[in-house]
């Protein structure tokens, strides 16, 4: 199968080798502690709608605790003290909603039957852990196809562990690493590390384990970019692991400790939401602040003459180019020189008006035009010029990277400080960064920072 073939399987999504993927064991657990705490219902009918409210707080405090993550590991006495520590918050939660009703006198029979409802959501876990690991034994339509990168001693002891212990649901169909090293006996060799796409598909994987491989981690992390899609999972065994991280991620296959990697998600409901929450906020603000835009307007058009509005050509997502809007802090010397010449700060064509608008950022609010035209988005990497997006490319490697994303009005990057005459270097760490971490409420946390540097007058 050909590179480009291979890429267009992963896209669309596969299936696994028994006709659809395995269930994941949160879609048993979670049902089940909801189950335990609503099975004393029946025995307290007057404490119904606290013991659901618990139920739901339980739930969602379990979630944010790690504790539906996919794991191999599984084991009741590594969960105990954060289940226990939870529901004891959940108690507390609703013992207070109660108190604060002014219903003191069904406290004592509430936590009669909350007495009932923690170990049953133990014995609950115990019994789901029981029959999830007996059911991978059995390979009960919860086996899951792995393919590992090494073939040094870390290989061979998950390879090892996996065999033995079949509880972890992982079945080796072989190994993918440069060719000449070390031979594993029992282990099928697959191939090279750049065939990775290739392999996943025609042996139906659905597990990366990233062992002891010789390739570079930059090199082996672009080959991962590159070929896998969001329906695998990625186990990356530590380069430091004889020294313990704790982590609410923590796994491990018998002795060899691993991490699940999270392949950043560029797609789904969560940009959706984010692409709406655009239209709104943007829509929003440029009917709330028309004054101010007025304002501004009219400054920069007794300060400088015609000609408020700036309009460059920037790059956007995936390489698209548009014309972004400013107000106009300056004169460029032509055409030309706007595209290609890095404006500074202490530049003297900027006036006292321009100067007020740059260190404020007010020059840059005509851009919720382009957010609400879908140019740009409210956060993400700043747009740049293609003079220089292809001169900063040609010179550091992973520039280009970060217009996997829309651009944006404001980014990490800014809100740290990396504005003006900074290192395009550091630019660019911080916008991939932003990009592979990114979460609605990173983006939440960035627009705080960013009012913060606006009314502190941190701009340029």
């Amino acid at each position: 199968m050909s590179g480009a073939a291979s890429a267009a399987a992963l896209a669309t999504g596969r299936k696994h080798i028994y006709g659809v993927r395995p269930p994941r064991a949160w879609m048993l657990i979670l049902p089940v502690d909801a189950l335990a705490i609503v099975a004393v219902v029946p025995l307290h009918l007057n404490h119904a709608r606290a013991l659901l409210t618990m139920a739901v707080v339980s739930v969602a405090l379990f979630a944010g605790a790690g504790l539906y993550r996919p794991r191999l590991h599984l084991s009741l006495l590594d969960d105990v003290p954060a289940l226990v520590a939870r529901l004891l918050i959940a108690v507390f939660f609703v013992a207070a909603v109660t108190v604060f009703r002014h219903d003191f006198d069904s406290v004592d029979s509430l936590l009669t039957a909350v007495a009932f409802a923690v170990p049953l959501v133990v014995a609950g876990r115990l019994v789901t852990y029981l029959f999830i690991r007996a059911a991978r034994r059995a390979r009960w339509r919860t086996g899951h196809r792995a393919v590992i990168v090494g073939s040094g001693p870390v290989t061979a002891g998950l390879v090892q562990a996996l065999t033995r212990e079949r509880s972890y649901g992982l079945d080796v169909v072989g190994r993918l690493d440069e060719p000449g090293n070390i031979y594993l006996s029992g282990v099928k060799w697959l191939g090279d590390v750049t065939d990775l796409a290739g392999v996943l598909t025609r042996h139906q994987a659905d597990v990366v384990i990233v062992a002891d491989a010789r390739t570079s981690e930059d090199r082996f992390a672009e080959i991962l970019e590159a070929s896998i899609g969001r329906t695998y999972d990625v186990l990356v065994v530590p380069r430091m692991r004889r020294f313990p991280t704790r982590s609410a991620r923590q796994d491990h296959i018998g002795a060899i400790p691993i991490q699940r990697v999270r392949l950043p998600v560029l797609e789904g409901w969560r940009w959706r939401l984010k692409r709406s929450v655009d239209i709104l906020v943007s829509a929003f603000a440029l009917a709330v602040l028309s004054p101010v835009l007025l304002c501004c307007a009219l400054a920069v058009r007794l300060e400088g003459g015609p000609g408020v509005l700036f309009r460059q050509i920037r790059v956007g997502r995936n390489g698209r180019t548009f014309e972004v809007l400013k107000f106009r802090s300056m004169r460029p010397r032509d055409d030309n020189d706007s595209q290609t010449t890095w404006s500074i700060a202490q530049d003297d064509r900027v006036g006292p008006v321009g100067k007020v608008l740059r260190r404020t950022s007010l020059d840059e609010l005509p851009q919720l035009w382009n957010i609400l035209r879908g140019d740009m988005t409210i956060v993400g990497p700043r747009p740049e010029r293609p003079h220089f997006v292809e001169q900063f490319s040609a010179v550091h490697p992973h520039y280009a990277r970060r217009h996997r994303v829309p651009v944006g009005l404001t980014g990490l990057a800014q809100v740290s400080g990396l504005r003006g005459d900074t290192p395009i270097s550091d630019r660019a760490r911080f916008d991939n960064y932003y990009i592979e971490n990114w979460s609605l409420w990173l983006d939440v946390k960035i627009v705080v920072r960013t009012l913060n540097e606006i009314f502190s007058a941190g701009g340029r």
